[in-house]
């Protein structure tokens, strides 16, 4: 492998996998106030280790030695600003002697103490002083690694906004003093919400990328499982009904990886995968975490984990119980009559009632302004158009969709379809 690519992996492993734990344990010495501070200091010991081991050997151990940089960061901010800055007194007291700052430090980045700061960062940047979008743009910013460009597809908004929000919600922890540390039982429910969608969009964004050369960001969705069950393994939680409901659908959508693309990188519909390539056992966790889920409080990510398991669970695709799906999702308009929501049932509609009935049910979301760039909206209307042998119409939202989407995996699938269209 090329030294300089080695470098580039190494880094982005790091990221994806460690900043965010940093961040956490670095808020915690910091204080919530000085975040941006915390976030900093990480990007810093990332910025020496390019400049380092492009000069030099890479290290055995390169997340230890980012660990290790980030720690001597940390405490140089601390000795410089003990005068001119606030931090946390409860940590930072036993920084400032050559005595104890060693013996602290190790204490703080301890795997107990990580895994805490990240349980405290998820509920600070959750906290209802900072509006919904503010909050989860803010965790997954600080906590699961996501760039401003990710967050900005995964809300279908530009980058600057996203700016914006973060910006506004970093005042936010400034001027409400919100302190590190696990919101009261009362409070719980509320803010657990708003860490759970956080999740589910890092799921969402490794499922089916937005970006870039590969369809399926697997280290993306394995960091949300991982956060997911560190939220199942704290005693703090009682009531996990909803987390083992995320926790099932993000497994029964996972189970499916291998079968996603072939041999060449090209995308299999469903319909087409090979269901022996499906991880039998994962499926076997979701759906043992959807019956643990069962509650009479019924969730968005309890209904999705059980179209999910309609689909696993189907021998075939010619098996599968569409009427089974398509009642899931009418138990979901209930609660979400989202564009979204009601292009994915269409799907359902279209095998349960056929495709006039599903292109009927879309005539309703034809003029939302989120569907106007929504790539995969163009995509389902032509594959509806295709099944009522209307190939001028199918032709017309293939090319939409061609020239909606960015990643080259999506492209290849509907310009084959668009060619397949015009050749009948």
């Amino acid at each position: 492998m090329d030294r300089n690519a080695e470098i580039n992996d190494i880094v982005e492993h790091f990221f994806r996998h460690e900043s965010g734990k940093m961040v956490a344990v670095l808020t915690g010495i910091f204080g919530p106030e000085n975040m941006q501070l915390a976030e900093d200091v990480v990007q810093e010991a990332i910025i020496e280790a390019i400049q380092n081991w492009t000069n030099k050997d890479i290290p055995k151990n390169p997340t230890a030695w980012l660990y290790r940089v980030a720690k001597n960061k940390a405490l140089n901010v601390v000795n410089r600003n003990k005068r001119q800055q606030q931090f946390n007194p409860d940590t930072t007291h036993f920084l400032q002697s050559p005595w104890t700052a060693e013996p602290a430090m190790d204490l703080l980045f301890s795997e107990q103490e990580i895994l805490d700061d990240q349980l405290r960062m998820m509920f600070v940047c959750c906290h209802p002083s900072i509006s919904p979008d503010s909050q989860i743009a803010l965790i997954l910013r600080t906590l699961c690694g996501f760039s401003i460009a990710e967050i900005g597809r995964a809300f279908l908004t530009a980058p600057k906004n996203i700016n914006t929000r973060l910006v506004r919600a970093r005042k936010k922890v400034r001027d409400a003093k919100i302190p590190f540390t696990l919101p009261a039982p009362t409070h719980l429910s509320l803010r657990l919400q708003v860490v759970l969608e956080a999740i589910y969009l890092l799921f969402n964004e490794g499922y089916n990328a937005t970006d870039g050369p590969v369809l399926i960001r697997k280290d993306l969705c394995e960091e949300a499982i991982r956060i997911t069950e560190l939220l199942i393994a704290h005693p703090l939680f009682e009531h996990k009904t909803r987390i083992y409901a995320l926790l099932a659908l993000m497994q029964l959508n996972a189970a499916r990886f291998n079968a996603r693309q072939d041999d060449d990188g090209k995308i299999l519909t469903l319909e087409k995968q090979d269901r022996q390539q499906w991880d039998h056992s994962l499926i076997q966790k979701g759906l043992i975490n959807l019956e643990k889920s069962a509650d009479d409080q019924i969730t968005l990510y309890h209904i999705l984990a059980s179209i999910s398991a309609y689909h696993c669970t189907a021998k075939s695709f010619a098996t599968t119980n569409w009427k089974g799906i398509l009642k899931s999702y009418d138990i979901l308009l209930q609660s979400d009559n989202s564009p979204v929501i009601i292009l994915n049932r269409a799907i359902a509609l279209s095998k349960v009632e056929g495709a006039q009935t599903a292109l009927a049910e879309l005539g309703k979301i034809a003029n939302e302004p989120v569907m106007e760039s929504y790539y995969l909206y163009y995509s389902v209307l032509a594959e509806l158009h295709l099944q009522l042998e209307q190939l001028p119409q199918a032709s017309k939202a293939l090319k939409k969709a061609v020239a909606l989407t960015t990643l080259p995996a999506e492209k290849e699938l509907l310009r084959a379809q668009l060619d397949r269209c015009q050749k009948k």
